[in-house]
């Protein structure tokens, strides 16, 4: 019996629906084991795979070290561009296979016929894919497919290029007219000033941009020994490995004299602060430092201790000292940002101009005592039981899981790591975050950037 399109795509549409109802309802319980396991493929691609058959869906991502933190300034915004424009068109292949070009169109079309989605995104460290299929194993064979040939061969049309290139420097035009993008854009300039985590796409750097530069970054970093494949759902390990295959064997590897460029270190920063006048209601504030990289060992012991200062909403000091004592700030936080090199420890807020001073010394001012004095016991317990508690709410379904997985695989933490993450965090001490606070930060190398209009 022939299906006709409409009917099967209708037929999916319910499908989803009902998929969706399911996923509010699939929780994992409060103890619950998340067994990974991992191997190679043929080619070489690391993968990571958790078996769930909760429901018949299979949540994919592949990671690649593609970030732009191999950008240069002059064509930083090139790592990005090469990522959306992955999902443009796919060229021809006559071997092994003769498979035809695909469209932009024909591309969407054939992720929405089968009722799978699919979304690029790029960061400072990896870029990659997202998909999200039905586990029928004809529905996710011709998403799996269409995933590999959409990876490995790119056809970057110079004409959907010169659009989307348009695009992004009316964004980038846009962002630079706000306070909030701006604070964020001149702080990474001043902790990383030459160094790429500094670099963010100006109209000048996307305009400078040429196709056969995303060509070269592909034929670069999109390549086998430099991908991660993360699997969660439901497969058995013999189809995952079927699954990886099929998107790890178009994949090139990395040519003799195309190794990736060795980054410089990340240097502390001569400047302590920036101010950039702007006729914002408000003064933008961050304060911070290069801090921690992803892995070290001092991780457990600043979760805690960034729960305490900042990154506990009400409950945090910084929010009891800056907005509830003094009225000084709507919101304030901390947060630490780990990347492969020491990635930002961060306090943000903003206040009204004239209180902008106060703001700043009264954030600064919490930060030092905490770093000497630590946290309190009943601070200590009320942080490691929310932690501890909240930390299931964190994989309750399969999207949550691949994210966790995919940065297990990318950056090589430990299997056991979110099985051991809530008795690592139970065993803080007050001591520990004192110890760990010490090492990543210290008062005199924080620099400020604000940006807002100047008090008279």
């Amino acid at each position: 019996m022939k299906i006709h399109s409409s009917t099967w795509q209708m037929f999916l549409k319910r499908a989803w629906l009902f998929t969706a109802a399911l996923l509010l309802l699939v929780q994992l319980p409060l103890h619950a084991t998340v067994v990974i396991e991992a191997w190679k493929t043929e080619n070489g691609v690391r993968v990571y795979f958790v078996q769930t058959h909760a429901i018949p869906i299979l949540d994919i991502g592949v990671d690649f070290d593609a970030g732009s933190r191999f950008d240069s300034r002059n064509r930083a915004g090139l790592a990005a561009m090469t990522n959306m424009l992955l999902t443009s068109g796919i060229a021809a292949a006559n071997r092994p296979l003769r498979e035809p070009a695909v469209t932009e169109a024909g591309i969407s079309d054939a992720f929405a016929n089968i009722g799978a989605r699919h979304s690029v995104y790029a960061n400072s460290d990896r870029a990659g894919v997202r998909l999200r299929t039905l586990s029928d194993r004809e529905v996710s064979d011709r998403a799996v497919a269409t995933l590999a040939r959409m990876l490995a061969h790119p056809s970057f049309p110079e004409k959907l290029f010169q659009r989307d290139k348009k695009r992004a420097i009316s964004a980038i035009k846009e962002a630079l007219t706000q306070p909030d993008a701006i604070v964020s854009r001149e702080f990474m300039e001043v902790l990383y000033t030459e160094h790429p985590y500094a670099f963010s796409p100006t109209p000048e750097s996307l305009a400078s941009i040429r196709r056969s530069d995303m060509v070269a970054f592909h034929a670069t970093h999109y390549v086998a020994d430099k991908a991660v494949i993360s699997i969660v759902g439901d497969a058995t390990r013999e189809r995952a490995e079927e699954v990886a295959e099929e998107l790890s064997r178009r994949l090139n590897r990395s040519e003799d004299g195309r190794k990736s460029a060795e980054l410089p270190a990340v240097e502390p920063s001569a400047v302590r602060e920036r101010f950039i006048r702007h006729p914002s209601v408000q003064s933008h504030i961050l304060i911070g430092m290069p801090s921690m990289e992803r892995g070290d060992p001092d991780f457990f012991a600043i979760t805690v201790g960034n729960y305490i200062l900042g990154g506990g909403g009400f409950v945090s000091r910084l929010m009891q000292e800056v907005r509830e004592k003094r009225g000084l700030s709507y919101s304030v936080y901390s947060q630490f940002d780990p990347h492969i090199q020491k990635g930002p420890f961060i306090i943000s807020l903003q206040t009204q101009t004239e209180q902008t001073e106060e703001a700043v010394s009264v954030a600064r001012e919490t930060l030092e005592t905490f770093m000497r004095d630590g946290p309190t016991q009943a601070e200590l317990d009320g942080a490691i039981s929310h932690l501890v508690n909240g930390f299931p709410l964190n994989m309750d379904n399969n999207s949550k899981v691949l994210s966790l997985v995919s940065v297990i695989g990318f950056y090589g933490l430990p299997l056991d790591y979110l099985n051991s993450w809530q008795d690592r965090i139970r065993e803080v001490r007050a001591e520990d975050i004192r110890g760990a606070f010490s090492r990543k930060l210290s008062p005199e190398g924080l620099s400020t950037v604000i940006v807002g209009q100047k008090k008279e």
